[in-house]
């Protein structure tokens, strides 16, 4: 292919328009090829001089080496060539099954055979402007910028474009997006008959991730050797059969816990439970704990010692527990404990610098906006001061002013 050269195309005038042809590259067949490409510039009536000046301005990006030959890549080429293979890999599992859902749903229909060069701010204006006119919900749609950005952003990393054209994107105020989603999360007072009713090693399990805060992942991933006197090391996680490091680089690290966590951990030890074992209502003692070695499971599979699924769980200890007390559903998830670890501490005083270094977010507003669930203080102190000036210009009963 030959370089790249300066382009000045002589502007032509067709019907009601001014055109002009310049050479542009395309992808086809997997190859590069140079070909003419027809571009409107402006109206008819417009003089001939005017319209050279804006075909130059069209053009410009071009010229001046602001738009790469990669540039020409279409956007499913590109998603199925490049960012599958060698960006995706380096997310977490449920990531990635996360962002796929989002390309194949949206992004490919929308985009796929458009040249990478094409997908300017204003034609991702235009399209995530209509999105707030869809019945999609906020989440969704802040959802498939978070993807589309990341995938443009990767191509601003290997050089097939020069910027990635979505940072400058405004996101449809809707009142979806507006709204401060509300993560349910249970009360201490609701927790402690929760745990009550939940047979162990369960109990410990849903024990250890409210007083921690941890990702059920990280909890199922949990070993031996990460429990400390008073802090647990989280530095890999498992997910329903995959193995992978931390959902962030910032979520390795280690965590203070409570003196009772560690010890409600370390009787996991000491005890043993009668389950089923084999046909006809046989049954077998087995130890919680077959294994303590530094790098064994600290929650084991009762059976074969393997790591615990995290669904199953849920479906057969934490859910039935929460019927049983009459508890709303969506309170008897491991995220609503999650939820509530932030929330409690923030309620009992702590610094909330320090609760996102326990929740291990990179941005302190992701702690307080989303997992934090209560009215601060100092609001409800203002609220009160309010009520007590009303109150106190509030005219006698029967007094005319």
């Amino acid at each position: 292919m030959a370089r790249r050269r300066f382009q000045n195309p002589k502007s032509f005038r067709e019907g009601n328009w001014w055109w002009i042809n310049p050479w542009q590259d395309q992808f086809k067949e997997g190859r590069i090829e140079r070909k003419r490409k027809r571009m409107k510039v402006c109206p008819a009536e417009m003089p001939e001089r005017e319209a050279r000046k804006m075909a130059n301005e069209m053009l410009r990006p071009m010229n001046q080496g602001l738009q790469t030959i990669g540039s020409a890549t279409r956007f499913a080429e590109y998603v199925s060539g490049t960012y599958r293979p060698t960006v995706l890999p380096l997310m977490a599992s449920t990531t990635q099954a996360s962002y796929e859902g989002t390309l194949r749903k949206y992004l490919m229909p929308a985009f796929g055979d458009m040249p990478l060069r094409d997908m300017s701010t204003l034609t991702l204006q235009k399209y995530f402007s209509g999105l707030g006119t869809s019945e999609l919900g906020g989440d969704t749609v802040l959802k498939i910028k978070e993807v589309l950005s990341a995938v443009l952003g990767s191509a601003v990393r290997y050089d097939l474009l020069t910027k990635n054209p979505l940072l400058a994107v405004q996101i449809p105020r809707t009142k979806v997006v507006n709204k401060k989603k509300q993560k349910p999360h249970i009360t201490p007072e609701e927790f402690e008959r929760l745990v009550e009713f939940v047979d162990e090693p369960y109990a410990t399990m849903i024990y250890v991730a409210v007083f921690s805060g941890l990702r059920v992942s990280e909890l199922v991933g949990l070993k031996w050797d990460d429990v400390q006197d008073d802090a647990i090391t989280v530095d890999e996680r498992y997910c329903r059969g995959d193995w992978s490091v931390t959902k962030t680089a910032g979520s390795s690290t280690t965590i203070g816990v409570a003196l009772s966590v560690i010890g409600r951990i370390r009787r996991l030890k000491t005890l043993e439970v009668e389950i089923n074992w084999g046909g006809k209502g046989a049954r077998k003692r087995i130890k919680l704990v077959r294994s303590d070695g530094p790098q064994d499971l600290v929650f084991q599979s009762l059976r074969n010692g393997a790591p615990m699924r995290d669904g199953n769980v849920l479906r057969r200890h934490l859910r039935p527990a929460a019927l049983k007390l009459a508890m709303e559903p969506k309170k008897a998830t491991w995220r609503s404990l999650r939820t509530s670890c932030a929330t409690w501490m923030i309620e009992a005083g702590a610094n909330p610098k320090d609760v996102q270094g326990q929740m291990r977010h990179s941005r302190i507003a992701t702690t307080m906006d989303v997992y934090v669930q209560h009215v601060p203080d100092s609001q409800r102190r203002a609220v009160a001061k309010m009520m007590d000036m009303v109150e106190s210009r509030r005219l006698p009963s029967g007094t005319v002013n």
